[in-house]
């Protein structure tokens, strides 16, 4: 064990060189896997928001898109409801149209039997005259016969017509 005593002034020194670079490659290593481990964090956490930014932009995609079919949706229910009141209207208008033409036709009708009624009435007035005029005028042959003399001249509303048929 003597030479170890001997050997200590030289042993030392390369110990010392050992722990000096034991010491620095375990902070070499330590350093060194800090890096690493900082670097997976950084990665893991630059994922994360990334996959958290992505996340949100999905979410207010998803937000933007529920938004713009709910406006369609209430355009859409608007648009019926408002297809609904102007389909009424529609109805509405057609029952009255419904009701002006059968008050119509009921007026035809009525007016078509009163035509009817003026048509008779007139055949009748034109029997009635035809047949006062002949009876006028066999009176007036009468009384020109009887008398011997010319028959009085009719009234000015009638003369037209008994001179007239007198021509014939």
């Amino acid at each position: 064990m003597d030479w170890l005593g001997s050997a200590a002034p030289v042993v030392t020194p390369v110990f010392a060189a050992l722990g000096v670079i034991g010491g620095a490659f375990f902070s070499y290593w330590q350093a060194r896997r800090r890096g690493d481990t900082d670097e997976r964090i950084a990665a893991v956490q630059a994922r994360a928001t990334a996959d958290a930014t992505e996340g949100q932009t999905y979410v207010e995609a998803m937000k933007t898109v529920t938004e713009g079919f709910s406006s369609l949706l209430d355009q859409q229910r608007g648009m019926l409801d408002q297809q609904k009141v102007l389909l009424d209207q529609e109805r509405t208008m057609h029952a009255q149209t419904v009701e002006r033409v059968g008050l119509l036709e009921a007026g035809q009708l009525e007016l078509t039997r009163e035509v009817r009624q003026l048509q008779e009435e007139q055949r009748k007035d034109r029997r009635w005259k035809a047949a006062a005029l002949d009876y006028i005028r066999d009176l007036r042959d009468l009384v020109t016969r009887a008398l011997g003399r010319p028959a009085p001249e009719p009234p000015e509303e009638i003369a037209a017509d008994i001179i007239g048929t007198e021509l014939r």
